[in-house]
């Protein structure tokens, strides 16, 4: 069964005039499986409540969630639903970002709160360009979910192209740290980013690209830091 079939069932059983905070507050608590169905849902949220589109869902708004998920044609409307179903919501983004929270809990979970700002990231760089109200919206919404500014500023070095990136920073690492703790800050990225591991967390198989760009970055980082000690 699809991601998108089971978005479908999830939404199914919400009643008359019920928003998507009920389907977060619905899925607290619930097992690994069906966090994948948070996770999705969560994204297309809040990437609706950051978009400032008017009227239903365009392809092109369809376009910049398959920078994330796997979408076959046949399922865009399911995922369409979710997306005009954020946007008609008048709970504003905050509220959902702490009810995602909630639903996911803190603490061990840090890591998916980290895919999920990456995957609002994806989002807001369809259009090839990080908008200051954008990078305002996402750094709020990582405050709500408990990610420092030295964990959103490696999230924003990894994916933001056509500036200069500081390698530290997209380790999420100190200028002046030794280089056993590089290392081990890359070696932990890298695992944190196994198809493996991520669909463990509760991050669907539809999104496991996610980890495409992050695994690019943080090796090239790595590769710079190390040649520069080795000179």
């Amino acid at each position: 069964m699809s991601i998108w079939t089971r978005i479908r069932d999830a939404l199914s059983v919400l009643a008359t005039g019920e928003g998507l905070s009920a389907v977060f507050d619905r899925l607290r608590g619930a097992p690994a499986p069906e966090r994948s169905v948070g996770f999705t849902i969560a994204v297309i949220a809040l990437g609706a409540k950051m978009a400032k589109a008017d009227g239903t869902v365009t392809r092109d708004e369809v376009t910049a969630f398959r920078r994330i998920f796997v979408i076959d044609p046949d399922e865009e409307d399911n995922a369409a639903r979710v997306f005009n179903l954020a946007r008609q919501d008048v709970a504003g983004f905050d509220a959902y970002a702490r009810k995602i929270r909630k639903m996911f809990g803190a603490g061990d979970n840090r890591e998916l709160f980290i895919d999920l700002i990456e995957g609002l990231f994806h989002v807001a760089l369809a259009d090839g360009t990080l908008h200051a109200a954008e990078d305002e919206f996402l750094h709020h919404v990582a405050d709500i979910f408990g990610l420092d500014a030295r964990c959103y500023r490696a999230i924003r070095a990894r994916l933001t192209e056509g500036e200069a990136r500081d390698p530290y920073d997209l380790l999420g690492v100190g200028h002046d740290a030794d280089l056993d703790t590089v290392r081990a800050a890359w070696r932990q990225a890298v695992k944190d980013s196994h198809p493996d591991v991520m669909i463990a967390r509760g991050v669907p198989p539809e999104a496991i690209k996610l980890a495409e760009r992050r695994l690019i970055a943080v090796n090239a980082a790595w590769d710079e830091i190390s040649a520069r000690r080795a000179a």
